[in-house]
This record gives C-alpha cells, structure tokens and sequence, in this order.
C-alpha cells in the first residue's frame, strides 16, 4: 500500500464520517434496493420527510447520493456501485467480528 497525502486522508476520513451516521446508513441501504423519492424514503424508513431531506443532502454532497428530476419529484438513487461495496464490506468484516468471538 502507499503513502497517501494529507489531503488525500482528510478527504477519506471525511467519506467515513458521512457512514458514521446510523440514518444515512439506512438511507443508504434503502436506495441500495432501488430509486426512491424523499416521500417513499420517509415512509418506508418511518422517518420525517424533513429529516430525510436533511440527510439526502448531505449523502449528495459526499457524492454518495445522486438524483434526477421526474415530473415534479426529484428520485435519489447510490451514486454508484462503490457505496454498495463499502456498506457490504462494513458488514461482512462486522459479521466475521462477531463470528470469531463465538469461537473464543
């Protein structure tokens, strides 16, 4: 592996810091489902529609989260294939945590 730059870390732990976030992470797995708009979001994660603006717009400034206009709605879906495999690896090496204190 290689040495990164400064800029190059703060921007990483920056990316981290929007999956340090419980409701951005359920956001982030609701979309991972499909496309979805701010009120299907809201329903389906039991959640203001405020709040889940709120916090698709902070998934959109990290570049997380994209959407496009469909009439009058806007529908947000993943940015791209990357933040499945972030969230996928975050649990698998949760589940294989969890899995090695069982052997213990």
């Amino acid at each position: 592996m290689r040495m990164h730059d400064d800029e190059e870390l703060y921007d990483l732990a920056d990316l981290f810091k929007l999956f340090g976030d419980s409701t951005r992470l359920r956001i982030l797995i609701a979309l991972s489902e499909g496309e979805r708009n701010v009120n299907d979001l809201a329903e389906y994660l039991a959640m203001t529609q405020s709040a889940v603006s709120h916090q698709l717009s902070t998934l959109k400034a990290g570049k997380l989260v994209r959407s496009r206009r469909e009439g009058k709605q806007m529908i947000y879906a993943l940015d791209d294939e990357h933040v499945e495999t972030i969230i996928a690896l975050g649990i698998e090496h949760i589940e294989e945590g969890e899995h090695r204190e069982k052997e213990i």
